[in-house]
């Protein structure tokens, strides 16, 4: 059975506590249980993770199968990570990008995604309810390929 994956790169184990002027106040605990019950109420298997480790990030996306969906927030390795892109690239999971702050408005090093070009689509700007409209299309996704 297909499963739908969050996965959280570097420091998103700090929200709360974080620069809550970009990162809001909800804490990764929170944002993962809205994630989960918005894919629960579908019926939908899902699944939260975060790690500090690239190369613990790498195996799990190495791990995933066409099948899967994956909603991928990469934190600081968004900018800097060609092997995370290449990971996405290779097992040709759809993916969806999500930041909590708008990385388009910040920094101009934060600007540019090495990411994107190998996701289905990005969610920048929204904080925590990202999640959840990442988490609702997959469901959609997920949906409409069982139906076809």
């Amino acid at each position: 059975m297909a499963s739908i994956w969050v996965f959280h790169g570097p420091n998103i184990n700090l929200l709360g506590l974080r620069e809550p002027e970009h990162y809001g106040s909800r804490t990764l605990a929170e944002i993962n249980k809205e994630a989960l019950e918005t894919a629960n109420l579908a019926g939908m298997k899902a699944e939260c993770r975060q790690t500090n480790h690239e190369g613990e990030l790498l195996d799990w996306i190495q791990g995933l199968s066409p099948d899967d969906f994956l909603i991928l927030n990469p934190g600081a390795w968004t900018h800097t990570s060609y092997a995370i892109r290449d990971a996405i690239s290779a097992v040709k999971v759809p993916t969806v990008e999500v930041h909590l702050s708008n990385i388009h408005a910040r920094e101009a090093f934060r600007t540019n995604s090495l990411i994107a070009p190998v996701c289905i689509g990005q969610v920048s700007g929204l904080g925590a309810d990202g999640y959840v409209l990442a988490m609702r299309y997959a469901v959609d996704y997920q949906g409409r390929k069982a139906k076809a």
